[in-house]
């Protein structure tokens, strides 16, 4: 089931597409202004943005930009009364990937989403075996089921991934895992590196002794 995060201020009108995507099996969060939307990205994983653009507090325009600039890739359609084209191309260059005019056929709009959501998916995931990143929502699944990694296991896994029969070398791995005001340190990466084996036994992590470490696939 896909999740989406409609950000409309128009409560009547965002009641009718809440029931239409849940009627289509979408999970639907859907919030009144741009700053309830920021928190619940913080929050949670969606799939697709689907937001409007006048609204309170934090407009559609530049809550995008804010997410984009985040390194926030999820995909989001802007659906809106806006017809004028420079505001359209500014929504696009703040990173919208499709907009839907208001009012607008349920159909177009269904079709639109499914066919954003396939292209996103199909995009973002990238596989070794059965170990797949999952790039848009930042995880790992192995078999087609997720694995519980914190924010630096992830980050540490896909770099292995990323160099896949290769080493890579302690020094690269501690200054992506950590910035210079948190301190790294080896035996920290050992840490990480004995959960990411415990997680997935069935991986090859070999450490070259003084140099790094190596996922052999």
């Amino acid at each position: 089931m896909s999740k989406v995060l409609l950000l409309e201020d128009d409560l009547l009108f965002a009641e009718s597409l809440v029931d239409l995507l849940e009627e289509n099996g979408f999970e639907v969060v859907h919030v009144a202004n741009g700053h309830s939307a920021l928190e619940k990205t913080f929050a949670q994983k969606f799939d697709l943005y689907l937001l409007d653009i006048n609204v309170p507090l934090v407009d559609g325009n530049t809550l995008l930009q804010e997410l984009r600039d985040a390194k926030d890739t999820t995909p989001a359609i802007f659906v809106t009364s806006h017809k004028d084209k420079e505001m359209l191309k500014k929504s696009f260059l703040c990173g919208a990937d499709d907009f839907v005019t208001k009012p607008f056929d349920n159909d177009e709009l269904l079709l639109r989403v499914s066919a954003l959501l396939k292209r996103a998916k199909s995009e973002s995931v990238s596989c070794i075996g059965l170990l797949c990143n999952d790039a848009l929502h930042k995880r790992f699944l192995y078999n087609n089921q997720e694995l519980d990694l914190s924010k630096k296991e992830y980050e540490l896994l896909l770099l292995l991934v990323k160099h896949v029969n290769a080493t890579v070398p302690k020094e690269m791995i501690l200054d992506t895992l950590w910035s210079s005001s948190e301190g790294g340190s080896e035996g920290a990466l050992r840490v990480y590196i004995n959960r990411i084996k415990q997680l997935l036994p069935q991986l090859s992590i070999e450490n070259i002794r003084g140099i790094g470490y190596k996922l052999v696939s």
